[in-house]
Formats: structure tokens, C-alpha cells, sequence
């Protein structure tokens, strides 16, 4: 293993080392502050290792992180004395990109380099923006606990390969060596590598060093002297007192926290007391990542015991439906050898979450309030995700109701703008329900036959296309003392839409009819419930229902189509007594009644969004009755 190999990157990462090389970034010197959070990452982990093993830190108890350069060399150096990589950890993270959703992310880019720059930063590049600066770049590592003659060099020019050597390496902990490109060269100064840092990278708790210059009057140059001096202050962001922190710091941070160009769209720091003490700093991003609905991606705020780091991802301290959130969360309560199962069942974890989840409410409840345009970017991006908590958080079901947003018949935008708060207040005299109806898409909801009794009344309807909408519903059902009714179910009460006139004109037509839905009921015995007719329809000649509690034929295709097995559940077939194809219905007799009732299904099946079981029979009938 001591001779030099040479492997290929993973498809992804030459993919992505294109798209550095080609400079996307107008930004470049965020090279430094990815490389250096990564340096500091290292340490927290050695830091959190040692915790269990004091002789993992036994050679230098000091952690810190240096940066230095030769400008005759060309070359800049990010160097840490953290937990190091073996030979395996160095192939796996730098010859491979082991992210949720990378192939979603490259087939998102455009070849537009302001969009595609955009899209690297919401994907995250870490190690490899190396190269935006740098034509070569060369690793010498070696874990903490490991033998000197166990270290790796790893080098690379990315172009499509690596080589990788054992070798020996005095110093536990990892060296970074950029070899600059042109780009690079303006950051091969004192000056420039120090404003860099306190820009980007001041709030981490290690102290990040140069060596420091003096100024030689008869050259008229700069001096190392050898000495090694702390550029940042060397203090945890968060624990410091929030009135001595700039916007500019905290949005450093979140870069740092997130590996996210974007600017956050709000944060909250704050101390808690009592119960529980703790320090949560979190953050709002504007754009949803790749990986948002990925189950199997880690998710959640960094995790800190009294400022020594814990743990990445500490997805037991926020809900699941804000696993958007980014942030750090430092506790004084738990203990410091606290492990996924503590977190699971400790009370001071459910504080926490409870708190923070609150807390991030608040955040969404100010923006909504005071910066609504702000707030429907947010939506657009994360809506779908908070509606998730409307299920899981029914202590807080209400506060999410309000901040939820739904497109409805009010404007037949698909745009989702409308609250529940803005429903309500247009509800007219003497509505007591919300109504809702749910299609496979917004186009299906707006054409929905079931909406034409609320469009004549001018009653408000909310349109949900949303796959999360369905599985929401069954756990949130009451909004300001209101239920929420679908108008696709059997059970909804049409008569408080009805004057008196019009419930007797109904009551009239019904009995006239009664002998033409016996009819209907025999011929379609196998495949409906029940024949009826309705007031719910203006235009079409029918549509189907279901029950109260049954599973709607919406909810029925989504479980089919994700391999579930579902009940067989027959519709109500409801007819618009009015319409000219049920009024020609009592003039037709014999085999052609079967067929054109079998048509009349069939149309209002398909009109739901429902595959009909023989479409080629359909088609068939309808061509024989159409040309009879």
C-alpha cells in the first residue's frame, strides 16, 4: 500500500470539478472560508472523540487551525491539528460525493453560470471549491490515534483522477496545499488572507493563526517572524451576547453552518432559562435543498454541550416538519457523553425541541406578518414540508394553520396565497364549514364538478393538489372552531346552501326522478353504492361521492400507486336532474340504458381523476350510441 495509486473521481465530482474550474464563482475567496470550516469541523470531532479517549489529543492538547503562504511557491496552506483521515476515509470523502440528491442537482443545472452558481451553493461543494483558486492541490493527513507511518498524501490538478500514497507524517490532523491558479494569486498576502478570514470565518470557536510580519524599512517588505498569531476571536458566535454581533456575522455564520451562498432569510439567537438552559441560534434558509424530502438524508441543527461539540445533525431537537431549519443548539443541561439514544428519551431533549420548535413558529409568524413577500418565497420553497407539521405537531396545530397558505376559487390562481385567517373572514352569513376539495393537480381541482353549487353560491372553496394535502387532512379537521368538509363526500350538508324555494323546487325534481334512479341503481348495481340525485351540480350531468369516512378516490390512487393494497370501496353515483343527457336518460329503454348509464359512470369517473376499469369498452359503447 506505500506505492502511489492513481484513481478516477466518481462521476459527480469530475462533474462538479468542471464546473470549479470553469469559474462559475464570482465570489472566489470563499475557497478559504469552506476549507477553513472544514479544518475547524475536524477539530469538534476530535474534540468530541477525546471525550471517550484522552490520548487521541495526548501529542498536542492544543487545538487550533493555521494559514500560511509562499507567494514565490504560489501556494496557500489551511492546516488543523483535528481528527485526521486513514487511507479509506481520504478515498470516500474526497473522491466521492456522498450526498442525497446529487443526481437531481446536476440535472438542475442550465449552463446559465449566474443560475448553475447559484445551484452549487444551495448543493454545497465544501473541499472541492478548492479548485476555484487552484490548479493542483495536495492533502497530507493522518488520523488521530494512528501510527506516523499510517499518513496519506492525496493529490490532484482535477482533472479527472487522484493519486493517493501512504506515507509518514509527523503531526496528527490534515494539510491542505493549494498550488494557485491566476485567480488564486491575489490572495497570496497577509492582507488579503487575514480580511478573508475575520469576514468569514471570525465567529469559530478555534483560533485560526497566521504567522505575524513585520515591516523591514530598508526593503520596504514584510518579514515572518515565525510567530504564530490568532486572526479571529476565537469565541462561539452563539455565546456571545447577541447585542455585540452584527447582521454581517450572523449571516458569515449560516454560510458556515450550511455551506449555503444564499443569505438566510431570518434567524433567532436566544438564551432559555429555567427548566432547561440552553442557547439556540437558528436560521431560516431561502432556498429548500436537494435532498428536502429524502428520507434518508441527515437533517437537523449542530448540537453542542456547554460549547463542546456533540454531534452534525441533531435531528431529535427540531420536528421533522422543520427539518429545514439550520442552527446550533448548546445545552448546559445534558451530559457531555450524550449519545442518539439519551437524546431519544431525555426530557431536557424534549424542552429543547419543544422550544426551538416554537421558537422557528415565531420566526415564520413575524416574517408572515410584516414581510409578506418574503414569506411567499418561503412558502413556495417549504410549504409543502410545514404542512407535514399539521399531522405530527398537534400542539402547535393551530399557530401552523394560520401560517399555511392555500390556492382556493377566490382568484383560481394556482399560487398558493390564500390563509385560513383570510378564508374565515370572507365566509359568508351563516357558513359554518370550510370546504376544501382535493384533485391530483390544481387544474383537476379547478374543473372539479363538485365546485359548481359553491361557484353559483359564491361560497369559497380551497383547491389542494398538494401530495402531502390528502394525509394532512386526516389529522387536521377543524380551523377557529370550523370544520373542514370536503365537497367530493357524501355527507355534505347542501341544504343550508338552498332558499326555501329552491329545497322544494329540489324535493319536487326528486320525486319526478325516483323511477329513472331505480333504473340507474339496477343497471349499475355491480359498481356503485347508491344512484341519487343532487343539488351540488349546475353543469354536469353527474359526478361520484363517497362517504364520510371513507377513503377518497384521490387518497385510494395515491395508495395503489405506492404498491399498498387498498379496500374496494364503491362510489355514490349523484345525478343533476336538470341536465339534458339525465332528461334524455328517461326516454331510452332496453340494452342501450345499460350502456349510456354505464357511460354516465364512466364520464363522471374519469372527470374525478379515476381510471376507468375497461377503457376500450368505453370507447366502444360510446361510439355505437353515438352513431345509433
Amino acid at each position: 500500500m506505500s506505492n502511489v495509486q492513481t484513481m478516477g473521481f466518481q462521476t459527480e465530482v469530475k462533474q462538479l470539478l468542471q464546473l470549479m474550474i470553469h469559474s462559475l464563482y464570482s465570489n472566489k475567496e470563499i475557497f478559504l472560508r469552506e476549507l477553513v470550516s472544514n479544518a475547524s469541523d475536524a477539530c469538534d470531532k476530535l474534540r468530541f472523540a477525546a471525550l471517550n479517549d484522552s490520548s487521541l489529543l495526548a501529542e498536542d492538547s492544543e487545538l487550533r487551525i493555521r494559514v500560511s503562504f509562499d507567494e514565490a511557491a504560489k501556494t496557500i496552506t489551511i492546516e488543523d491539528n483535528g481528527i485526521g483521515m486513514s487511507y479509506d476515509e481520504v478515498i470516500a470523502n474526497l473522491g466521492t460525493i456522498a450526498r442525497s440528491g446529487t443526481k437531481e442537482f446536476f440535472a438542475s443545472l442550465t449552463g446559465d453560470q449566474q443560475k448553475d452558481a447559484q445551484l452549487i451553493g444551495q448543493f454545497g461543494v465544501g473541499f472541492y471549491s478548492a479548485f476555484i483558486v487552484a490548479n493542483k492541490v495536495e492533502v497530507l493527513t493522518r488520523k488521530a490515534g494512528a501510527a506516523l507511518t499510517e499518513a496519506v498524501r492525496w493529490v490532484s490538478e482535477g482533472q479527472g483522477e487522484f493519486s493517493i500514497e501512504v506515507i509518514e507524517k509527523a503531526t496528527r490532523g490534515t494539510s491542505i496545499t493549494l498550488f494557485v491558479n491566476e485567480d488564486g494569486e491575489k490572495f497570496l498576502n497577509s492582507w488579503a488572507l487575514r480580511e478573508v478570514l475575520r469576514r468569514y470565518s471570525d465567529h469559530i470557536s478555534l483560533p485560526i493563526q497566521m504567522e505575524k510580519e513585520e515591516f523591514n524599512q530598508e526593503t520596504g517588505a514584510s518579514i515572518k517572524t515565525g510567530e504564530w498569531e490568532s486572526v479571529n476571536q476565537a469565541n462561539a458566535l452563539w455565546a456571545r451576547n447577541k447585542t455585540e454581533i452584527t447582521d454581517e456575522q450572523y449571516k458569515a455564520f449560516y454560510s458556515h453552518l450550511s455551506h449555503d451562498y444564499n443569505e438566510p432569510l431570518a434567524w433567532s439567537h436566544h438564551r432559555v432559562e429555567g427548566r432547561s438552559e440552553y442557547t439556540q441560534l437558528l436560521y431560516i434558509p431561502k432556498q429548500a435543498p436537494f435532498d428536502l424530502y429524502d428520507r434518508e438524508a441527515k437533517r437537523g441543527v449542530k448540537l453542542y454541550v456547554k460549547r463542546v461539540f456533540i454531534m452534525d445533525d441533531a435531528e431529535q431537537l427540531l420536528p421533522s416538519y422543520l427539518r429545514f431549519v439550520r442552527g446550533v443548539i448548546d445545552s448546559s443541561d445534558l451530559p457531555l457523553n450524550v449519545s442518539r439514544e439519551i437524546l431519544q428519551e431525555s426530557r431536557d431533549v424534549k424542552l429543547i425541541r419543544d422550544g426551538a420548535a416554537k421558537r422557528v413558529l415565531s420566526m415564520l409568524e413575524d416574517i408572515a406578518e410584516n414581510r409578506s413577500e418574503d414569506y411567499m418565497a418561503f412558502w413556495a420553497e417549504f410549504g409543502q414540508v410545514l404542512k407535514e407539521g399539521l399531522g405530527e405537531d398537534q400542539a402547535n396545530q393551530q399557530r401552523i394553520a394560520k401560517l399555511v397558505r392555500f390556492a382556493s376559487t377566490h382568484n383560481d390562481q394556482a399560487t398558493q396565497t390564500v390563509s385560513l385567517v383570510d378564508y374565515v373572514a370572507r365566509m359568508k352569513e351563516g357558513q359554518d364549514k370550510i370546504y376544501y376539495v382535493v384533485a391530483d393537480s390544481f387544474a383537476n381541482a379547478k374543473s372539479s364538478p363538485h365546485l359548481e353549487i359553491f361557484r353559483q353560491k359564491g361560497i369559497e372553496v380551497l383547491l389542494l393538489s398538494d401530495r402531502v394535502d390528502e394525509w394532512m387532512l386526516t389529522y387536521f379537521r377543524e380551523f377557529d372552531g370550523k370544520s373542514l368538509v370536503s365537497v367530493a363526500k357524501g355527507g355534505l350538508d347542501l341544504e343550508k346552501l338552498s332558499n326555501e324555494e329552491e329545497k322544494k323546487q329540489q324535493e319536487e325534481v326528486a320525486q319526478e326522478l325516483k323511477p329513472l334512479v331505480e333504473r340507474l341503481q339496477v343497471a349499475l348495481a355491480e359498481r356503485v353504492k347508491e344512484v341519487r340525485v343532487t343539488a351540488r351540480l349546475v353543469d354536469s350531468p353527474s359526478c361520484v361521492v363517497v362517504g364520510q369516512n371513507e377513503l377518497s378516490p384521490h387518497l385510494l390512487r395515491m395508495l395503489k400507486a405506492a404498491g399498498q393494497e387498498v379496500p374496494d370501496i364503491k362510489p355514490i353515483l349523484e345525478i343533476n336532474p336538470t341536465h339534458p343527457f339525465v332528461q334524455k336518460l328517461k326516454g331510452i329503454d332496453g340494452d342501450d340504458f345499460a350502456d349510456w348509464a354505464s357511460i354516465l359512470l364512466d364520464q363522471a369517473m374519469l372527470v374525478e381523476g379515476a381510471q376507468i376499469d375497461d377503457p376500450a369498452a368505453f370507447v366502444k359503447k360510446l361510439n355505437r350510441l353515438l352513431v345509433s
